[in-house]
This record gives C-alpha cells, structure tokens and sequence, in this order.
C-alpha cells in the first residue's frame, strides 16, 4: 500500500512536468528520476506504468519514456456491460503466468523467471541457425502437419525407449503442447491428478479448460506413489500430470524406483501419465532416463520442449505418443492451430545440428551450477533459518519459509525492495501444507547479482 501511495504521488509531480512536453519529448531516464525524487525504482517504474495507463506517456523499451500525442474531447465511454451476461461465469485467470512473464522494473533483481538470462542464451547460434534455415528454398511452404521428418526424428533419438519418429509431434512450444494434450485426453469437468505443488501454467491450462486439478503430495524423492494410488482411487481421474526431472518449483528428481511405481500404479488406474520434460537439457547433474523411455504400453504422453535451454521465442517442442491417444493429440492441433511455423521449425533443427550445440549445453550447465551453489551459500550466510533446496537440474530452487510468514506479502515487499521472487502458494492446486518461495537461478545478471538479490530478501523478511 505504502508502494501504491508514493508511486501516485510520484505520478501526481510529474503530470505538470509532462503537460509542458510537446508530443514525443523524451522524459527524464528511470534513474534521473529515482536520483530527482528520491525514491526507489519499483516506485519510478509504478508511476510511468500508471501515466502510460492514463494515456499521458508511452515507453519504448531501449529508448526511454516519452509524452505522448494530447488526448482529443473526451468521447463518451461504450456501454460494455451487456458483455459480463454474455461470457457467462466461466473465467480464464493469467494472474499467475502474467507473474511469471513480467520483467523485472528496472533496478529490480530477477530472482524469478522461467528463462535463461540473454547472456546465457545462444543468440548467435540462434541468428545463425535462422539465417541458414531462411535460406531453405521452402522455408515458407506448407510444413509436414506432424512436423519436419529430421526434427521428429531428432526428438525420437533423444527421448529414447520406444518412441519413433512416427510417434513424434512438433508443436508450437511446451505450453501450446500442454494445452494440446489436456484437452485432447480430458472432457470439461474432468479430474486431473497434478504434483502439489506443481508449475502453475499447468494450473492456469486445467482450470481454462475446464478440469479439476487435484493435489497429490511430494516429498524429496518427488511424487509419492502411495498417495497417487489413494487420488486415482478416490477421483476415477483418468489422466495424471507430472515433471520427474528437475521439477519446477521444488527442483526434485523423481527416482528410479518410484518412476517404475508411478507407471505400475497408473497402468492399474487404466489412466494416462503426461509427462512434462521440459528441463532435460539443463541438467547440472546427469538426469535419469525420462518416463517414456520405460514405457511399454503407450502409457506416457512425453511433451519435450527445448525453449528453456536456448531462447523465450523459439517457441517448438515435441509431444511423442503413442496409439489412439496420439491421433486424438494430433486431431486436435490441427484444428486448433494447424501447424507450428516452419521457420522455426527448420531454425531449431539447425540449431541442435550444429556442433556448437553440445558446447552450448556444457557452458549453460556449468553456469547454472555455479549460480546454484551461489544462491545457497548466500542463503546460508543471510537467511540461515531458511532451508534451500540445491537441485541437480532446472532454474528453479524452493526455499521453506517460517511458519505464520505470509509468503504473497513477503513477495510484493521483496518487488519494492528491488528483488523479484515467487510465492509459493501459487503453485498448489488446494491450500499450501506451509508458506515457501521459488528462487529462480537462472533468470539474474551474474552471480553477483543473485546474491546480492539473497541479500536484499534477507532484509525484507528480517
């Protein structure tokens, strides 16, 4: 609230400073402006947002703020209203992804997000990659509707076990792919078992589409399988979601003798595993064989994604099923979304086809462990009370707060301290067994930069 205030009185100063710019003057820099009024960042970035929403200014990201065109007479507003009855009560929430998807206000220190930092990604690989694919005599035509055959068959080698390329489905990234495979598995209203907790965008993809997620408990080893016998026998849920490896938030890893339990207990349900791989290649440890490689019933419906190992717009991933499952899946991409675009498509294949791929990978997981181990120590030092998880995979670790701390508030105050991170309780289906933060390594600057975000947390929950 605090935040809120300063931000409007920031906003109510420079109004009259705004009114005597002609349409597109540039307005002070954020930092002029935190220096000016001193205040903090957050609240500079809060009060521009403010004015941009109010039609005063309009920013252009790498170039400034600037005062924009003057508003005319002011029209009447439309009677929209009629919409609500229209919509019915049926209701999409993109609160939490939204969350995740934001930047960070200038100032802030990233210590959330689901990518990799630019100076982490390949982006000259990636302009390569897109050059040469560009080049192709038929990189806009008509793709294959399942995918390119040499991409479908480079997902199949990597998956391992049974799958073929026949078995492989391109798709316009792991979260089209998520929303692809619940609908095609699932009818409105269904039950969906999930991990609790468990990566909210799924949340978001089952409660859009109409199911219900129920919670199934996890502890160090991941999924417990007793528990997940109990839910498929209590919901008749014909369909559980999972992450085995490098599990977003806790970072967990699902061992090999509960993966075995996991499938044996859900071939006994007569239900469907979709298991969502999307952290393989950032493994900082070797991680185990994914679910679909010891499958032998066409049990597993694998979604591969490879968008968190090189960059947030190459959107391409693989769904690999097999059976009737998979010509339902493939049914309904197609008249969902036809087909992923073959640029893309051609520019991850020549991507992963490169010889600096493997080199790619081997610099990204030796900066992540680095970042890992920096986060900890710096938990240790500033925040002792606190248990940190230390993942062997993944961006993502999971810190258990103190009992009675709120971690939503403790989340908006560490964002007006100048540090992004997650609360926890967004990521459980039902109510939250204790108050937790995801701690995102991978998202920040530099080392230096992850510790001293440990270190502004730290002062914040005090």
């Amino acid at each position: 609230m605090q935040q809120d205030s300063s931000a409007a009185a920031l906003a109510d100063r420079l109004r009259p400073e705004i009114g005597r710019l002609r349409p597109g003057d540039r307005l002070p820099s954020s930092r002029a402006l935190v220096e000016r009024h001193k205040v903090s960042p957050v609240t500079v970035a809060r009060a521009l947002q403010l004015l941009s929403t109010e039609g005063l200014v309009v920013t252009r990201p790498g170039s400034g703020t600037f005062a924009a065109a003057r508003p005319g007479p002011a029209a009447r507003p439309a009677d929209l209203g009629w919409q609500a009855l229209a919509l019915g009560d049926r209701a999409v929430d993109a609160s939490g992804v939204s969350w995740l998807l934001t930047p960070p206000p200038e100032g802030a220190i990233a210590l959330s997000g689901g990518y990799l930092h630019p100076t982490l990604q390949p982006t000259r690989a990636l302009a390569a990659a897109a050059a040469r694919a560009a080049r192709r005599p038929d990189a806009w035509e008509l793709p294959p509707l399942g995918g390119s055959a040499e991409l479908r068959a480079w997902f199949a080698r990597a998956v391992g076990g049974h799958a073929a390329p026949s078995d492989v489905l391109i798709t316009s990234g792991g979260q089209q792919a998520l929303t692809t495979v619940l609908r095609a598995l699932l009818p409105p209203g269904a039950p969906v078992l999930v991990e609790s907790p468990t990566y909210l965008g799924a949340l978001a993809v089952a409660r859009a589409s109409g199911l219900h997620p129920v919670p199934v408990p996890m502890d160090g080893d991941g999924l417990r399988p007793d528990l997940l016998a109990e839910a498929f026998a209590a919901t008749g849920a014909r369909a559980l979601y999972c992450q085995p490896t490098f599990h977003n938030p806790t970072g967990a890893v699902l061992t090999a003798a509960r993966r075995a339990e996991v499938l044996a207990v859900a071939r006994s349900a007569g239900a469907f595993v979709v298991e969502d791989d999307f952290a393989r290649h950032l493994g900082i440890e070797p991680g185990p064989p994914p679910l679909a490689a010891l499958d032998g019933d066409g049990r597993v419906v694998h979604i591969a994604s490879l968008t968190k190992a090189t960059a947030p717009s190459l959107r391409v991933a693989a769904v690999i099923a097999r059976g009737p499952v998979a010509e339902r899946i493939r049914a309904t991409q197609l008249v969902e979304e036809f087909f992923p675009a073959r640029p893309l498509q051609e520019t991850l294949l020549e991507l992963v086809s490169s010889p600096g791929w493997p080199r790619h990978l081997r610099a990204v997981r030796t900066a992540l462990k680095a970042r890992r181990d920096a986060v900890a120590a710096a938990f240790a030092e500033h925040l002792p009370g606190v248990p940190i998880s230390r993942p062997a995979g993944g961006m993502h670790q999971w810190a258990r707060l103190p009992d009675g701390t709120d971690d939503v508030e403790l989340a908006e105050a560490a964002l007006r301290a100048g540090v992004l991170v997650s609360a926890g309780r967004p990521f459980f289906p039902a109510e939250p067994p204790g108050p937790h933060l995801r701690v995102s390594y991978g998202s920040a600057a530099s080392e230096g930069e992850l510790v001293e975000g440990v270190r502004r947390l730290a002062a914040v929950l005090g």
